[in-house]
């Protein structure tokens, strides 16, 4: 939705103060509180990308923005340069080291940002992190002056005493209430168990929470508010769990019995505490305990939310007792006691506060909109209005007073309705078409825009779609899209064209007014005021047509077309052999390009006034995946020896080549007239210059280094070098009109990309009249297909997945997926990477392979039933649990002695087996069609998904 935004005209002309502008900005930018606004207002805009593990992140006034990463930079977004900086490294840990001495990537590292409310004055910004090397993490604040961290100005405020031999858990969320007071979430660092995390026995102090989220006079597992004092130190508020001075407890603690707090934010009108709380692993109820559950909660005052003895709504673990290996009683959460030997604290607690949203890996039939399958509760800030002063973009008011919360797992925004009096009411999804990447950190900016953090697909090392992306909502009139097309480019006089404003609309609705102004440059303009008029040309001679569209509030954009009457243009046809939607690797392209113009004659043989071949620019060039094709488009610039080097050319001008290197002349850097020439006859010289480019080198050329580009890819650098290397020659192709091309995927490429098959042709000029450029092109795209890349779909949700795995669609009935105008020729089969797990709630259902229409033609269909998980796979017990705590049973007797092995051993995870492609046959089908996917189940309720599907692969043999 790449929108252009446009902003409510000012109205401090008309009004007196202030105070009166920003309400009627308010009220006329905004949507009535009752009408929900179209997802069409609102543009996401990437500001900041190429991150490294981003945590957390702060706007400023000025659309500054100050980012945080896991391994200890701290970084600005520059919003008049563009660019992201480094302002400072952090010396953080980021491993924890078991008992036997091995070394793991931690959760932890620099966790924690905010500026202090006053940071315009004070400059002061706070950060939470691992000590590099004492087991504790540290709430510090900093001077920040000029784009740096002052040294020496670095005050600790609070240590929290920390264990580093297993994960997890480590919050890092901070936010303040309108009487300063800072909020600190804090994870509880205890051993990840199936079972309760409450491990008794001597040495595994780090698997108890009793001794950290439970434990009154620990600070781990808990939301802690202090008051910053301008000496550094702090003071503690009134209205704690527990008063100052009251025997072992902590001051600090404004709630405790949490497992991983995360992102948390306090509503400014009330005064509660938002936040979302990342629950345990277990998929279903069993002996050892409950189902986990991700939480989003609200604490209207401090309290105990429960943890490690109660998760969801109350739902109770037993303590287990791992030394005799039997699951004990369960805790009253009226009364809930602490009687482990790891609690240092009270013993008797406050009673459990209710958990306000509460969803588990499967359906949730309270919160069924939540989804199903992974789940990491982040949360997010609570909308007003009155917090912006002066903001350029506010949110509608149909958002006022909402809780704006993501899931770093599902990837979905929602906005959590409240009643008068704070209890949950509702919830609906926010841009539904925007799919964060594992969003870590949400907010909104003080100019009233909503930003996201998304983390991006690969957990402890970088990702390439980790970014900072602001969400602009613009509520007042915007400017008409406008499209201006001719049904040809010219042609001999007299001829007639159509001009066409088809794809032109209005985003608000309104009525377009048409404007077509046809002249050669000094002559005088026809007028044509209907969208699509159809003009006659009897005189040679270069036109331009300009298409203005206008909407009743005066908002016009417009777009021109050139006409070119004297000179017909040539036709230039591209064929491939078979297949015209899919390449496939292992076999050839047979191809065949003809040209034929008016003037100039035809490529073909027979004919007598012949194109010389050696004129028509052909390439064919694989492009790794996401290359966009729209700027490859040869237009009206004449054929020459680059043309067939035009996706090299697309790359160069997306990226930073030109601000050191031009193609004929030195710059910086050498020409690349200079490399052909130095590397000629040298074609060891194209891997060397490929890894070149990607990793960056120096001393060949002078003194000036050439910086890296690992983003870039290793077929993207190869067609750069290519290009490169050919630039000073004169042919204008190397591949014959007619031919076989067998596809090299480059080495280190994923092999998902595309393959451009291309010709292009310039005539000659007629007398005065200049010449005429055409072209032709086939994309061939991989086989295999993402559901994301599905150009229709209703009744399926879409989410990402982690680790770099892609995309997942879950299906419900009566859904569908649809991909427009492909060629089904010599396609016999499809490969569907799908599966019914029962962790996410599916209950299995048919996939149906139509044609043109979601009740067209049925031409394939498969069942897909629930997957039965392996045994030795299966959800744990407690004999499984109790042995992956390291005890063994004695042989002959059933007691239990201790191992003496491993006291880090983690329980066994219930992970089920990835799904093998399911094969559906097709009926033989040839041409271009729309192709859908529909998903049905009729025994299936609304609310349950039928399956999960990430890959779509067409296939030209069954297997």
């Amino acid at each position: 939705m790449n929108y252009k935004r446009y902003l409510s005209k000012s109205l401090s002309i008309l009004l007196n103060t202030s105070l009166i502008a920003g309400l009627a900005s308010f009220t006329i930018q905004d949507n009535p509180r009752d009408q929900k606004p179209d997802e069409s207002r609102f543009t996401p805009v990437v500001i900041a990308e190429n991150l490294d593990e981003p945590m957390v992140f702060e706007v400023l006034k000025d659309g500054t923005a100050y980012i945080i990463e896991r391994k200890g930079a701290f970084k600005k977004y520059d919003p008049a340069t563009k660019t992201v900086n480094l302002i400072a490294t952090i010396p953080v840990n980021t491993k924890y080291t078991s008992a036997e001495g091995v070394s793991r990537e931690a959760e932890e590292g620099l966790m924690g940002l905010s500026l202090d409310p006053n940071f315009d004055k004070n400059h002061w910004v706070y950060l939470y992190y691992a000590h590099p090397t004492e087991k504790k993490h540290l709430l510090t604040r900093w001077d920040l002056r000029d784009d740096k961290l002052i040294t020496g100005s670095e005050k600790v405020l609070l240590e929290v005493t920390t264990q580093r031999e297993v994960c997890c858990h480590t919050g890092g969320g901070m936010t303040w209430d309108k009487a300063g007071n800072l909020y600190l979430t804090v994870g509880n660092n205890t051993g990840n168990q199936q079972a309760a995390q409450t491990d008794e026995r001597p040495g595994r102090a780090s698997w108890d929470d009793q001794g950290h989220a439970g434990n009154t006079n620990d600070l781990r597992g808990k939301i802690l508010r202090i008051h910053p004092e301008p000496d550094g130190s702090y003071t503690i508020p009134e209205g704690n769990l527990y008063p100052k001075g009251t025997a072992k407890t902590r001051p600090e603690i404004y709630s405790m019995g949490h497992r991983n707090p995360w992102r948390i934010a306090v509503d400014s009108k009330t005064g509660f505490v938002y936040w979302g709380e990342v629950g345990p692993d277990a998929n279903e109820d069993s002996e050892i305990g409950p189902r986990g559950y991700d939480e989003l909660n609200q604490a209207r005052k401090p309290g105990n939310f429960g943890w490690p003895w109660f998760v969801g709504n109350d739902q109770a673990f037993p303590v287990f007792d791992y030394g005799t290996n039997k699951p004990l009683e369960k805790k009253d959460p009226k009364k809930p006691v602490n009687t482990s030997p790891n609690n240092t604290g009270l013993t008797e607690l406050p009673p459990v506060a209710p958990s306000f949203i509460y969803y588990p890996y499967g359906v949730s039939e309270k919160f069924p909109l939540v989804g199903s399958g992974s789940r990491s509760a982040t949360g997010g800030p609570i909308y007003h209005r009155s917090d912006f002063k002066d903001p350029k973009r506010p949110w509608p008011a149909y958002y006022e007073g909402k809780w704006i919360a993501t899931d770093f797992s599902r990837g979905w925004i929602m906005a959590i309705t409240m009643d008068a009096n704070g209890d949950y009411k509702s919830m609906e999804r926010v841009l539904p078409n925007y799919r964060p990447v594992e969003p870590i950190d949400m907010k909104f900016g003080p100019d009233g825009d909503l930003y996201t953090l998304e983390y991006g697909s690969n957990w402890f090392r970088k990702s390439d779609n980790s970014r900072l992306v602001r969400l602009e909502y613009n509520g007042g009139n915007r400017k008409p899209l406008v499209q201006a097309s001719a049904s040809k480019k010219g042609g001999t006089v007299p001829f007639q064209i159509t001009l066409s404003s088809e794809g032109s609309k209005d985003f608000d609705g309104d009525a377009l007014k048409y404007q077509w102004k046809v002249a050669s440059a000094g002559g005088a303009a026809r007028v044509f005021t209907t969208a699509n008029p159809t003009v006659s040309f009897d005189k040679p001679g270069v036109y331009t047509a300009t298409l203005t569209v206008s909407d009743p509030k005066g908002a016009s954009n417009s777009q021109s077309v050139k006409i070119i009457a004297g000179n017909e243009p040539p036709v230039v046809a591209v064929n491939v052999v078979g297949n015209k939607s899919f390449y496939f690797p292992d076999k050839p392209i047979q191809y065949s390009v003809q040209v034929t113009d008016k003037e100039d004659g035809s490529t073909a043989k027979s004919n007598a006034k012949q194109i010389n071949p050696g004129r028509v620019a052909m390439s064919i060039d694989y492009t790794s995946e996401g290359f966009d094709y729209a700027e490859v488009a040869q237009s009206q610039r004449s054929v020459d020896a680059s043309t067939q080097f035009a996706v090299a050319q697309t790359l160069i001008g997306q990226s930073d080549c030109k601000v050191c290197h031009q193609v004929a002349t030195k710059s910086v850097g050498p020409s690349f007239n200079d490399v052909a020439n130095r590397y000629k006859g040298k074609p060891e010289a194209a891997d060397h210059l490929v890894k070149k480019i990607i990793n960056g080198g120096g001393g060949v050329w002078g003194d000036v280094a050439m910086p890296a580009h690992p983003a870039m890819s290793t077929a993207d650098a190869a067609a750069i070098v290519k290009y490169i290397l050919n630039s000073t020659e004169k042919t204008l192709s190397t591949l014959p009109l007619e031919g076989s091309y067998t596809v090299n995927v480059p080495q280190g490429d994923n092999g998902k990309g595309s393959v451009l098959v291309r010709a292009a042709y310039t005539d000659q000029p007629v007398k005065a009249i200049p010449s005429q450029t055409s072209e032709s092109q086939i994309i061939l795209r991989n086989p295999e297909v993402s559901p994301a890349d599905a150009e229709v779909s209703k009744g399926v949700d879409i989410k990402a997945r982690g680790m770099g795995a892609g995309v997942s669609l879950m299906a419900f009935s009566g859904g569908y997926i649809g991909y427009k105008k492909l060629d089904l020729t010599d396609i016999k089969q499809l490969d569907l990477v799908a599966s019914a797990q029962k962790r996410e709630g599916s209950v299995g259902g048919t996939v149906e392979i139509r044609l043109d229409s979601p009740t067209g033609e049925v031409i394939g269909k498969t069942q897909v039933e629930v997957a039965q998980p392996r045994a030795a796979n299966a959800a744990p017990t407690a004999t499984s649990i109790q042995i992956a705590g390291g005890t063994t049973a004695s042989a002959g007797t059933g007691a239990t002695t201790t191992a003496p092995k491993s006291t880090t051993a983690a329980a066994p995870a219930y992970t089920p087996r990835g799904p093998a492609p399911i094969r559906v046959d097709l009926k033989e089908t040839n041409g271009v069609h729309d192709v859908y996917l529909v998903f049905k189940n009729s025994d299936a309720k609304p609310i349950e998904p039928l399956l999960s599907l990430s890959s779509i692969k067409f296939s030209p043999v069954k297997k």
